[in-house]
């Protein structure tokens, strides 16, 4: 396996026009392939503008059943292409039973595996559990020619719990397709204060696990058509850090971006030989983790 990884990222802005997102989505997955991206990651629910800014039954309709017409075209492009494709899907499962879940395709076009989103918000603005069942598969990386990817999804992001099991499980990297942003209420400083916060905590698991970390945010404003909210200011941002937190590329906050990024696939070792960090872990004490609040 080649020690450089090649990742590209796109960070987009969305509308309402289906068809003109995928093909906006499809013409960025070819230009970071043309640009030589082995990994290319997208944002969360990318299909769609992000519709869990209210409670709307009629956005069930949004679903699509896995395997199904996304899958199957997304599939298709990552096998056209030669690149391994992590997408971000409102997945039907059964009537009534939906999951964000985030689905892998290798090089040669097949589905190397899904991630079923975890931790599920509810929040003015992010009604999440409105709509989504939590995940079910657990925190398994998927098996990828390029290697073990350890696919978690927005909300996951701020668990030390899930990227820690990824990296037990194997990983060799963490990604977080997203969708977070600023409620247009909110001051200047507390959306700094938001957006630092996000960042940080992601650096962080990469530090602790020794793993380099793809964030991959969506852009531009959606306005919450049921009118409660101002709406998400999407801060973009999307970032791809090393194993010590180090930044390799940050998209800006304000705009669209692509990019391909070049990841040393050898400093894992590297820094986790200097910093054994699971070597030292006193699992023997870690029993109350499982418990939701020490009293």
């Amino acid at each position: 396996m080649n020690n450089t990884l090649k990742v590209g990222i796109v960070q987009l802005a969305l509308t309402d026009e289906g068809g003109k997102n995928r093909d906006r989505l499809t013409e960025n997955i070819r230009a970071v392939a043309s640009q030589g991206a082995d990994l290319v990651v997208l944002q969360e629910l990318h299909n769609t503008p992000y519709f869990c800014q209210e409670e709307n039954t009629s956005r069930f309709d949004l679903a699509e059943t896995i395997p199904g017409p996304s899958t199957e075209y997304y599939g298709a492009l990552a096998g056209e292409l030669g690149v391994v494709l992590v997408t971000s899907l409102f997945e039907k499962r059964a009537p009534g039973l939906y999951h964000n879940t985030a689905a892998v395709f290798d090089r040669d076009g097949s589905t190397a595996g899904l991630y079923r989103k975890m931790h599920i918000p509810d929040d003015p603005a992010y009604y999440e559990k409105f709509y989504f069942t939590p995940g079910d598969l657990g925190f398994v990386p998927i098996d990828t020619s390029l290697g073990k990817l350890g696919v978690l999804v927005c909300w996951d992001q701020w668990y030390p719990e899930a990227a820690r099991l990824m990296a037990l499980a194997g990983a060799d990297l963490l990604i977080y397709p997203t969708a977070i942003g600023w409620e247009t209420g909110d001051s200047p400083e507390e959306k700094e204060r938001q957006r630092d916060a996000w960042t940080t905590v992601q650096r962080g698991h990469a530090i602790a696990n020794g793993l380099p970390v793809i964030t991959v945010n969506r852009a531009g404003f959606e306005a919450d058509t049921s009118g409660v909210t101002g709406g998400i200011q999407f801060w973009g941002s999307s970032f791809v850090c090393g194993p010590q937190g180090e930044f390799l590329y940050r998209a800006p906050s304000d705009r669209e971006d692509r990019a391909v990024v070049s990841i040393d696939r050898t400093r894992t070792e590297e820094v986790r030989r200097i910093w054994p960090f699971l070597r030292d872990r006193r699992i023997e004490n870690y029993g109350d983790l499982t418990r939701r609040f020490i009293d």
